[in-house]
């Protein structure tokens, strides 16, 4: 079974949060590589867990895209997570509710947008077990 609109589109949005995740992998290696690092140590396992983040989420958009469960399961928990770092952002000493809300938007769309796939796909299945 194919996947629909709805799904693609929040595979393509989750593809887009990996390739930040991607980014900002690289963005960590070069404050790395220019010295930019209190402790070296700490900034490298942050490259690691950065990468790795990465990897899943484009994992999870890739399996969004071909219309697994456990990849839209994977992706509204992500969801969730950066819905968690937009409320830092905008909480706290150093709030930046500007920063909170560019980090929640895309979040909630995509959250929105997964929630209707997973709708979809339990009617797709429902249909097919009565046929």
């Amino acid at each position: 079974m194919r996947t629909n609109r709805i799904g693609r589109l929040a595979a393509v949005l989750v593809g887009l949060e990996g390739l930040g995740l991607v980014a900002l992998t690289v963005w960590q290696i070069l404050a790395i590589v220019s010295g930019d690092t209190a402790s070296i140590d700490s900034a490298i396992a942050l490259v690691v867990l950065t990468a790795v983040g990465a990897a899943a989420v484009l994992a999870f958009a890739v399996a969004v895209w071909r219309d697994r469960s456990w990849a839209r399961s994977g992706a509204i928990v992500t969801q969730l997570l950066i819905l968690a770092v937009a409320l830092g952002a905008a909480t706290g000493a150093y709030a930046e509710p500007a920063v909170a809300l560019a980090i929640a938007a895309p979040a909630l769309v995509t959250l929105v947008l997964l929630i209707l796939a997973v709708r979809e796909a339990g009617r797709a299945s429902r249909d097919e077990a009565s046929a």
